[in-house]
């Protein structure tokens, strides 16, 4: 893993970028994307030879960092011996995939319906929830991210969702529990959580718990900050889902497969959805893939009656050959209980740490390899480093932080006032450490710009 310098090579991609590819979430006459030469574990450089420190994970995906050989290898065999087939078939790579996923999912979720990615899968079970109950309203939280198609991101809470919102998908907006910034007046996790629930339920009654029919949440919210819900929440809306004959939809699609030091960060919490969403981490986003798991009742809904919902490429070989592999690769290198572990010992004590050091952290949550610093100008009022949604000239100090990151060789995890640590769940210790040093440096460029 030495990288070789070939500067000639890294125009030519940027270039052929800059003049073709149509980039996601940007203005794209004001960004410049940087051209990657390659990548192994939780590395990856340009054509100058810089490497970089990977602490994003790719977007949160990477659970096994890149170029696993063992993936890789279960790829080209797959290739070989069957590269496509229609979904309708039954195909071994794709019914072993199906059986290791359900075998980890938590309770009785024990059918899986495939999709190409997190989105499609919020999509589909949105429109499952829908059929199986007869009616038309998804409640969901601000302060969340679902996906960039339309219903995914019509439920999604955050900016994101504001130029493609007409207020005409069926989707109705509520404050989950954050006790940091808590709209509750709460000081307290535990009166956090009940303020959240009463909020919650009053919602459902003046919405009319006849016309919701799901509720959607991340088990733990990423993109939005990583905020661990109080303990006895998911379980509080569990109990109001039953109350209510509505759906319980909890969107793993970032905190699943090992991120938070277990299967799925649902287990952290006891409780069993009836539709639970997943993609990024099932296979370490080698090949495209995400899914539904799916509750006994609402597959027995479709039992006889068809479902009116299909994608050509659910459950690709290729991408469900990934799966498995990663899936046991997971488990024979005890990759769930590192990041458990090295998240207990290494990287929430370092952060606290940092806290104590650094004036422009505010706080410090998370749990397994998720975690986020909440960057702030004061710590007493909590005023966050740069305004919500801010861009240009006042997104500043956290243009600056991440700058100063990066020069350090680490890339960063930023959005909005946060960095989150997020780097692939079998990163080393010593790796760990290496970035921790180097989002220390990076910090003091935050802490410039605190009151």
């Amino acid at each position: 893993m030495t990288p070789q310098p070939n500067p000639e090579a890294g125009a030519a991609v940027k270039a052929a970028d800059r003049a073709h590819v149509f980039h996601s979430w940007s203005a794209q006459e004001l960004i410049d994307p940087l051209a990657v030469a390659g990548a192994e574990g939780s590395y990856f450089w340009d054509y100058d030879g810089r490497r970089y420190l990977d602490f994003t994970s790719g977007l949160v995906y990477t659970n096994i960092g890149y170029q696993h050989p063992k993936v890789v290898a279960a790829i080209q065999e797959q290739a070989a011996r069957m590269t496509t087939f229609a979904p309708a078939f039954a195909i071994e790579a794709r019914s072993e995939a199906a059986r290791l996923i359900a075998e980890r999912t938590p309770g009785d979720l024990d059918k899986i319906f495939f999709t190409n990615g997190g989105a499609d899968a919020v999509e589909h079970a949105l429109r499952m929830a829908r059929l199986h109950t007869g009616r038309p309203k998804v409640l969901s939280a601000y302060r969340s991210y679902h996906g960039g198609t339309q219903q995914a991101v019509n439920v999604t809470g955050d900016p994101r969702r504001w130029a493609s919102d007409s207020a005409t998908a069926g989707v109705v907006h509520f404050w989950a529990p954050f006790l940091y910034r808590t709209r509750f007046y709460a000081e307290t996790e535990e009166q956090e959580c009940a303020r959240a629930l009463e909020h919650l339920e009053t919602t459902i009654a003046f919405e009319g718990p006849s016309t919701i029919a799901a509720i959607i949440l991340e088990t733990i919210p990423g993109t939005a900050g990583i905020m661990p819900p109080p303990p006895g929440y998911l379980a509080g809306v569990r109990e109001l889902c039953d109350k209510y004959g509505i759906v319980m939809v909890l969107d793993e699609v970032m905190a699943g497969f090992g991120r938070t030091g277990t299967w799925f960060a649902a287990d952290l919490y006891d409780v069993v959805p009836d539709l639970m969403t997943f993609a990024k981490g099932v296979n370490s986003g080698y090949v495209p893939l995400g899914g539904v798991a799916i509750s006994p009742a609402i597959a027995d809904t479709f039992g006889t009656r068809p479902y009116p919902g299909g994608l050509t490429y659910s459950g690709h070989p290729l991408a469900c050959a990934a799966a498995v592999a990663t899936i046991n690769v997971m488990e024979e290198e005890g990759v769930v209980e590192n990041a458990a572990s090295l998240g207990a010992s290494v990287v929430g004590p370092a952060l606290r740490e940092l806290a104590e050091r650094h004036p422009s952290v505010g706080e410090v949550r998370g749990t397994g390899m998720f975690w986020a610093l909440e960057l702030v100008r004061d710590r007493e009022t909590r005023e966050p480093l740069v305004p919500y949604n801010a861009a240009g000239e006042a997104n500043a100090p956290m243009a600056a932080f991440a700058a100063a990151a990066k020069k350090a060789g680490l890339w960063p995890f930023v959005n909005m006032n946060r960095t989150h640590v997020v780097p692939p769940l079998n990163t080393s210790e010593a790796e760990l450490k290496e970035g921790l040093a180097a989002l220390d440096t990076a910090l003091a460029a935050a802490d410039e710009h605190v009151r």
